[in-house]
Formats: structure tokens, sequence, C-alpha cells
């Protein structure tokens, strides 16, 4: 029987692991996250978790919830690339598959995203979940602290990683930031709550100040936005359907409105 050939180390090589390295790989270990082992591809750099502060008494409140409806997330293959279609870049594309571009704009996503995540009312801890329905039926569940690419460049990267991998996780902790989740979204909303839809059509001309001053504090109220440049929204779950302006306005516009008629409801500075 042969026996096994073993290298000999010089001792002046060998060194103790310190009783702090042992501790410190062991805590790795049972920090790793198994479901999420061997998948690098679903980490985005630049997306970690922002804490957001709760309200000051520590009491709990009414908060908002946004829904942005109809928004044109979807993607194609062009050349040898998987992208988000936009009218932009992608006009002689979507025109040569018979697609109007005037209808791919995910841009006002984008800029509807950060107007909400932006404001005030976000950074009290007020907003209580955010949805996006995009116009291929996928329902998005955005974490109220995420952080948003500012470039529209790199927020389009971020749609196609999170489209074809279902989730987008937070470097470190791997929380769930962006999640695609089932469908409907009625499933998903608080049973006191007010679904109000937007749209410059409806005929319910309101002061959304106003209109949000009156509304009760039991109540979580749910805005439905359009996130296209054209149409109107899906009002099979809406309770109410109003317009907040003589002029059509752009989905940002309709956001700012809205949240600055709660920051001033709650007193948020």
């Amino acid at each position: 029987m042969v026996r096994a050939y073993r290298i000999k180390v010089p001792k002046s090589m060998k060194r103790k692991r310190s009783e702090e390295e042992i501790v410190s790989e062991a805590a790795d270990y049972r920090h790793l996250d198994r479901e999420d082992e061997g998948k690098p591809e679903d980490v985005i750099g630049d997306m970690p978790g922002i804490p957001v502060m709760p309200p000051a008494d520590g009491s709990k409140k009414s908060n908002v919830i946004f829904i942005l409806d109809k928004a044109p997330l979807e993607i194609g293959k062009v050349g040898n690339k998987h992208v988000l279609l936009n009218s932009d870049e992608h006009a002689n594309f979507l025109k040569k598959q018979s697609k109007d571009p005037s209808e791919y704009r995910p841009d006002i996503v984008h800029q509807a995203l950060l107007a909400i995540l932006d404001s005030p009312l976000t950074k009290a801890g007020r907003l209580q979940a955010l949805y996006v329905r995009s116009t291929r039926h996928a329902l998005i569940e955005i974490k109220p602290h995420v952080r948003i690419p500012r470039t529209f460049r790199r927020f389009c990267g971020l749609m196609v990683q999170l489209l074809e991998k279902q989730k987008i996780t937070a470097v470190g902790n791997r929380e769930k930031l962006l999640t695609l989740i089932k469908n409907p979204v009625t499933d998903h909303l608080p049973v006191n709550s007010r679904k109000i839809g937007l749209s410059y059509s409806s005929s319910k001309l309101v002061q959304v100040r106003d209109y949000v001053a009156a509304a009760s504090d039991n109540v979580n109220l749910v805005f439905v936005v359009g996130a296209m440049a054209h149409g109107i929204i899906d009002k099979g779950f809406i309770d109410d359907f109003i317009s907040v302006s003589n002029y059509p306005l752009s989905a940002a516009c309709c956001i700012s409105r809205i949240c600055n008629a709660l920051e001033q409801k709650w007193k948020i500075l």
C-alpha cells in the first residue's frame, strides 16, 4: 500500500490563526445567504438601502401609497444585447416591429420615481408602499428606502436586470429592494385604503390640497398615476377619479402636487 505524499511546510512559514480571525470567519459563514449564493449578478453595487426615519412620536399614522400604472417597461433584443426599449434610441427598431415609438417612454417612469423617492414625504417615512404596473402586466414592488439611479441610462440597465432576474438585492444584507410580485395589485393594498386615480380627462376637478385635507386620518390614500405618454389608467379598481389641474400635466408634476399637499397636511417641512 502506497502512503499518501505530503508536502512539508517549514515551521517558519506556519502561523497560528488568532482567536479573533476564527470567530470572524465563523460569523461570515453564519450570515451567508444560501438562497442568493453564486448569483452575484443579482446585486447592484450602487443600490444600498437608505435608512428612512420613522415618525417622531413612533405612533401608527396613515400613510400614502403610489401606483404608477401602464409603465412602458419592455425589453427587446437589439443586436446582441437585451435593452429597455425607448423612443430616443430604438425608434428604427420599433418601426420595423410595427410599433409606435411614442408609446415607449420609460423616462416618464424614471422621472416619476425620482419625484416620489426624493420628496420630504418619503424621507419622513410616510410612504408606505410603491408599485409599478407595466404595459406587459408586470407588477413591481419598490421599497420606499431604495436609491434609484439618477441617470436614465443606468436606470434602463437596472430595469433590464430586474425584469430578467425578477429581483434586485442590496449589497451586504441581501435585502430585496425591487421585486416582481404577483398580480393583482389590490391583493397588496391595506383594507382601509382609498384608491384615487388621476387623469386630465376626469370631469371631477379638485384642489388637491383641499382634497387630501378632507381625507380621514384613518384611511391610507392610494394614488394611481399614469406613467405613460398617452392614454388613461385602469379604472377597474379605482374608488375616485379626479383631475388636479385645468391643464394636462406630466406624471412627475402630478406627483409633486400630491406630495406637497400631503406634506402640508401632515406638517412635514
